[in-house]
């Protein structure tokens, strides 16, 4: 999975739309190669974008889980763990 695409469910509070369409645009930023897409291809991307944001939030308010919300400060502080460990200090 790319790395800046970040888990979006079960947090306390819960997620945004404007997370969700971040990890949107990184999804077809990845998929389609283009950081920024040219005027040919800037109307196909943006409409990418907003599908797979609508998508993504229909999933996100359909799923269900009996675990606990998780906390954002905790996940955050965990990477930020791992990103030290896996790359130093």
């Amino acid at each position: 999975m790319c790395r800046n695409i970040k888990n979006l469910f079960n947090f306390d509070p819960p997620v945004t739309d404007e997370e969700i369409r971040a990890a949107s645009l990184q999804f077809v930023r990845k998929i389609s190669g283009f950081n920024k897409p040219s005027k040919a291809n800037e109307d196909a991307f943006l409409a990418a974008i907003e599908e797979i944001a609508g998508i993504s939030a229909r999933l996100l308010r359909a799923l269900e889980t009996n675990a606990p919300p998780k906390n954002r400060e905790e996940e955050a502080a965990k990477a930020k763990a791992r990103a030290a460990e896996r790359f130093g200090a």
